[in-house]
């Protein structure tokens, strides 16, 4: 259970720097920003999806 708390924090950690490095990169490199945005986008689905399948875990084990 503990498992799936720390790895959905870290995909939360991989959007946020994500994010801060599509604003860095959207004037110098579009492409490269391209590629972080499309990162920030898959981190929050999968930290979605972690948080979706922890909260099925937890409630089946009541």
């Amino acid at each position: 259970m503990r498992s799936f708390i720390i790895s959905e924090i870290i995909y939360w950690v991989i959007a946020v720097i994500s994010i801060i490095s599509v604003f860095q990169y959207w004037s110098i490199n579009r492409q490269k920003a391209n590629i972080f945005l499309f990162f920030a986008i898959l981190s929050v689905f999968m930290a979605m999806f972690r948080r979706y399948f922890r909260k099925k875990y937890s409630n089946r084990n009541k």
